[in-house]
């Protein structure tokens, strides 16, 4: 029979709980760059892969996968196509006639598109995670300071 205890213990060692700020940190920034990541249809796979491969807290990384949600998807594809174009240097907005566009269409009308929405989704994934890190690992140090010695103030 399995043990309350056992179970707690499997818990803990699955979330990685024992781990250092930096660890889960790493872990939720790497989902941060997933979410911005240009290869949509296959972020949930990324971030089951990547926590396998490099032993990431499973919860972290997938708590930063998902800040791209179906609340979010179209600001971020928004933003990615726009930073693409500024990284690019094109000074011209996109024209999409999306009331003329179609499935026999689709391809035509959005492959002018495709490379600036690459560079940005790439660029935005970058910048994303870079902030991500030093911000999750300050409120991980600060939130278990908070738990351990609320009143020293110290880890």
């Amino acid at each position: 029979m399995v043990s309350m205890e056992s179970l707690r213990q499997r818990l803990a060692e699955v979330l990685h709980l024992q781990e250092t700020p930096h660890r889960t940190a790493l872990a939720f920034a790497t989902g941060v760059f997933i979410a911005f990541a240009p290869h949509y249809l296959f972020h949930t796979a990324s971030a089951a892969f990547c926590g396998w491969l490099f032993r990431l807290n499973y919860v972290a990384i997938f708590l930063g996968s998902f800040i791209n949600n179906p609340w979010t998807l179209i600001p971020i594809l928004a933003a990615s196509l726009y930073t693409g174009i500024f990284v690019m240097g094109d000074s011209s907005q996109p024209t999409i006639a999306w009331n003329e566009l179609t499935m026999d269409n689709l391809f035509d009308m959005l492959s002018p598109y495709i490379i600036p929405f690459f560079v940005g989704a790439c660029t935005l994934a970058v910048i994303g995670s870079l902030i991500a890190y030093p911000l999750m690992r300050w409120m991980i140090t600060r939130y278990r300071r908070m738990t351990h010695h609320p009143s020293s103030g110290t880890h």
